[in-house]
């Protein structure tokens, strides 16, 4: 592939269409998600039908930018969210930002467009102690009458890599590496290349592996990691919400963030943490953000 950048070929007198086409490629190149590409690429080519198609990338100016917002919001016609308006201000921020930075443009129209920040509720994260409590739990069904380890198999895996529910129940044992006790890893594969960016390599707990034994014995495992229904994977969580005395619903998405959490609260790199959850750089912002509010409020409860 050339090395040649994506911007070479344009000028402040070229028009939006080439522009578009040229942060497409650049963001794929990036690494992001098709679904992001496809949403910033819609919120540029919604530009591209408001001004005029002659208009020149050089002639836009932040007054252009404000009035097509506005646009979006009251003359449009379509409902326009807080969330989807404030993506579509990222979209252009970043689109010129990329064109200034690349010597398109000599100055960025899009720099004092007021950014309307829109972030969903803090997710429900358990603390360090609720983490202990649902553990020793998990401790008591691995050493009942009638053992089983399936708890801690499930639980134990979750909180400590933060994998997602999909990814948890398409785990098959090849996606394990054991053989080396001291330095076990979880490698999570996508079979739709399209996805091939989330493919990662994630380290285990030493101490998971004794469990995820038992768990395999007890339930003569040959393929599938968990090979029941994702509901049925829902309603052991809960069991241990209920037993642990834990005043929250346990599940997938909540033993994801708390995993990122406890990594962040450990001392590890933000960017390291990014790739162990299998985000992009964009998908990243928000979750960051996030993350650093909920470390706050731990820090001040």
């Amino acid at each position: 592939m050339s090395s040649e950048p994506r911007t070479a070929h344009l000028t402040a007198h070229s028009t939006l269409p080439p522009a578009i086409q040229g942060w497409k490629i650049y963001l794929a190149d990036q690494g992001n998600s098709i679904h992001t590409v496809k949403a910033f690429v819609h919120d540029l080519e919604l530009l591209a039908t408001f001004l005029s198609p002659t208009r020149t990338l050089g002639s836009i100016t932040t007054a252009d930018l404000n009035h097509f917002l506005n646009w979006l919001q009251k003359g449009r016609g379509v409902p326009c969210s807080p969330k989807t308006l404030a993506r579509r201000i990222t979209s252009l921020k970043a689109f010129f930002r990329w064109l200034h930075q690349h010597a398109v443009l000599a100055h960025n129209p899009a720099e004092k467009v007021i950014q309307h920040s829109v972030l969903s509720p803090l997710p429900v994260v358990l603390t360090p102690s609720e983490v202990e409590r649902v553990l020793e739990v998990c401790q008591k069904h691995r050493q009942s009458q009638k053992p089983d380890a399936r708890y801690f198999a499930l639980f134990y895996l979750l909180i400590s890599t933060g994998i997602k529910k999909t990814e948890c129940l398409a785990l098959n044992l090849n996606h394990l590496e054991l053989t080396d006790p001291t330095n076990p890893f979880l490698f999570i594969r996508y079979t739709n290349p399209q996805y091939r960016y989330k493919e990662r390599k994630i380290p285990l707990p030493t101490d998971w592996i004794e469990g995820f034994e038992e768990y395999r014995r007890q339930y003569e495992i040959k393929d599938r990691v968990f090979p029941w229904s994702q509901r049925r994977l829902e309603y052991l969580l809960e069991d241990l919400s209920q037993e642990a005395g834990v005043d929250k619903h346990i599940s997938f998405d909540m033993c994801r963030w708390t995993c990122a959490l406890l990594d962040l609260q450990s001392g590890m790199e933000k960017n390291a943490i990014r790739q162990k959850l299998g985000l992009s750089k964009v998908q990243w912002r928000e979750i960051g953000m996030k993350l650093d509010q909920l470390a706050g409020s731990f820090l001040e409860s």
